[in-house]
């Protein structure tokens, strides 16, 4: 009899453990509409995607990262980890050496279906806009085992501090003409890229419409026929900017209403992910800074 209660005992732990291992796993679907299932959640992670490093870190799971991209560079706590090269290059037999349970990358980057062929689990994810931001967001955190409460939370606050960012700008500043640069091809952010998103968000008109594409390649003359009130760039793009026919001449460049960003500010910028509200602030600040004089008195 005591043995059969102890079989029967035995058989319910089972089950038991069964059960809690079925329920602990996760099936998510990435950008590339792949479902990816997690038996149990990642403890060791490589991201390829500067945006995605920053997500995780900023669900308060920096510490399971074992690998970045080359391009990493926030927050600071990640500085001595493994480079993993980059999107377009990364670096395969280095990500499989560090025995990863997930990889996250952009759906851009190249390498996922060797990576899964050698036995990794790879979640794509390649947030493009402001609602991607808060979608990529909570498939991390759902993938790390994150309250997704936690997840809104961080949310919540990225989008209430764009918000303040656009309540800080006086009303005379709003409705300025911009053009963003994002590289000296030049590609510039349109009104359908995140950064256009920002732009509208507080107040300014983008001369780049959507119709273009989220950063398209442009002909300088079509800036040039613009004559954006404020031009936002790069340190590093802006000497070239200077050289191209008929720039100097533009009514931005004359008055200096050009807002040039070091790199660790640029590097802010142009990542959809958790620090979109510190961009919001910098683009905030060039506008009004680059008011006309009756602008920037007002409160």
């Amino acid at each position: 009899m005591l043995k059969r209660l102890l079989n029967i005992r035995t058989a319910a732990l089972c089950l038991l453990w069964v059960f809690a291992s079925v329920t602990q796993a996760v099936v998510l679907r990435d950008d590339r509409q792949v479902a990816v299932t997690l038996a149990k959640p990642p403890q060791r992670i490589v991201s390829l995607l500067p945006s995605l490093t920053e997500t995780v870190c900023a669900l308060g799971q920096c510490q399971k990262l074992v690998g970045v991209d080359r391009y990493s560079n926030w927050p600071d706590s990640i500085d001595k980890l493994p480079r993993m090269g980059g999107g377009i290059d990364p670096n395969i037999e280095s990500v499989v050496a560090l025995r990863p349970d997930l990889v996250l990358m952009a759906t851009s980057a190249r390498g996922a279906e060797r990576l899964q062929a050698l036995g990794l689990t790879v979640l794509a994810l390649e947030p493009r806009s402001h609602a991607d931001v808060q979608r990529v967001m909570r498939i991390v955190a759902l993938a790390l085992d994150v309250p997704v409460q936690e997840s809104d939370r961080v949310w919540r606050h990225i989008d209430a501090a764009v918000n303040a960012a656009a309540q800080s700008i006086p009303a005379q500043a709003r409705g300025q003409r911009v053009y963003f640069e994002v590289s000296p091809a030049p590609y510039g952010a349109s009104e359908s890229s995140f950064i256009g998103e920002t732009l509208q968000r507080l107040g300014a008109r983008n001369i780049l419409p959507a119709s273009l594409g989220p950063f398209p390649k442009i002909n300088p003359e079509f800036v040039v026929r613009a004559q954006p009130d404020i031009i936002m760039v790069g340190d590093s793009n802006y000497a070239d900017m200077t050289t191209r026919p008929g720039w100097q001449n533009m009514q931005a460049m004359r008055a200096q209403r050009v807002c040039t960003f070091k790199s660790a500010e640029s590097d802010v910028l142009v990542r959809a992910g958790p620090r979109m509200a510190e961009a919001a602030r910098l683009m905030a600040t060039c506008l009004t800074d680059k008011a006309p004089d009756n602008a920037r008195k007002q409160p």
